[in-house]
């Protein structure tokens, strides 16, 4: 392995420990935890200098790598980084590997036509467009859906890191409907994305559900080493979430049948951009078509089907019927009142 592979796990394995301020790190607790980060990943068990780390840390300082890293002693004695928000993970990209990052591209772009990269083709056009954007101030090419004000999207890549190395986390989150955030151990297992929004499914230490945890509510999230990682038993989550739409779920819900009925202007619509992967037609005319789709019920689907406003009626199961009645009528009576408090 080429020596700056190893160095930049090394700085890697560095930044993870200066972002958890829950630890002082002094330079032998940094020694140990990049031997043990060696060990781990690449069966190099030969231990590492205080010369190296040393060195490391004063590469990640500098701007030889475009890092800069705000990292400060204090008490001269405990090593962590001045602005508590930095990570060398948000270091802008350089001009070199501006230049790498073109090279595969281009090569990804040679090999598309492979079945094997298929479904990366989205994927290659983003990159394509974006680095000629950077490189060249070329307009957009492609406008992607985003939100620039979506908080929690730093967080993706730490999660995405404990769930691959089955890492306990520390996560200090604040729902919508709390006063004051809480801290709590947490084994995560899956991240997943709906509608430009991140979520990571994961077991509190405390209970033995399944939780759903927002990214944009997450406020930290640091890494516990001698915490034990516990697997959840019983769910596939390659399949978890086959019969939902969106993120909310339990363990025990079971998708149903749901009857729709959509209006003929909208059925070219819900033809071309099915509501779910299981919808199938189930009759059709002049007047509009009904479909069938197998799901759970939950807040996502109502929003879903509110959206078609006037153009979808649900038809079966009756509960989900009434509750899609219940919320128009709502709306109705907001519509009709001047003052709505």
């Amino acid at each position: 392995m080429a020596t700056n592979k190893l160095a930049l796990l090394r700085y890697r394995i560095i930044d993870e420990c200066l972002q958890n301020r829950f630890r002082k790190w002094t330079l032998n607790d940094l020694i140990e935890k990049v031997a043990d980060g060696l060990y781990e990943y690449e069966g190099i068990d030969s231990g590492i200098s205080k010369r190296t780390i040393q060195l490391d840390i004063q590469a990640m300082r500098s701007d030889s790598l475009g890092y800069n890293a705000p990292i400060i002693v204090v008490d001269r004695k405990y090593y962590t980084y001045e602005d508590a928000n930095y990570s060398i993970k948000n270091s802008p990209i350089n001009d070199a590997d501006m230049e790498k990052l073109k090279e595969v591209v281009a090569i990804l772009k040679h090999l598309n036509g492979f079945s094997q990269v298929d479904e990366m083709s989205e994927v290659i056009a983003k990159l394509d467009n974006s680095l000629l954007t950077r490189s060249t101030k070329a307009p957009n090419y492609i406008q992607m859906e985003g939100n620039s004000l979506l908080k929690g999207i730093k967080f993706i890549s730490p999660l995405y890191e404990a769930i691959k190395n089955k890492q306990t986390l520390l996560i200090e989150y604040k729902s919508f409907k709390s006063k004051e955030a809480s801290k709590n151990l947490y084994y995560p297992y899956l991240l997943k994305e709906y509608r430009n929004r991140w979520f990571v499914v994961v077991r509190s230490s405390k209970h033995k559900h399944l939780l759903t945890l927002a990214l944009d509510r997450i406020l930290n999230v640091y890494a516990i080493a001698n915490e034990p990682y516990k697997e959840y038993e019983g769910v596939d989550f390659d399949r978890y979430y086959k019969d939902t739409l969106g993120v909310t779920k339990t363990e025990s819900d079971r998708a149903q049948k749901v009857i729709l009925w959509v209006n003929a202007y909208n059925v070219p619509y819900v033809k071309t951009k099915p509501i779910h992967a299981s919808q199938q037609i189930i009759e059709e005319n002049h007047k509009g078509m009904k479909i069938r789709i197998d799901v759970v019920l939950n807040f996502e689907l109502e929003r879903e089907i509110l959206g078609f406003g006037e153009a979808m009626k649900v038809l079966a199961p009756r509960n989900l019927q009434k509750r899609i009645m219940k919320r128009v009528q709502q709306m109705y009576s907001y519509y009709n009142k001047t003052d709505l408090d």
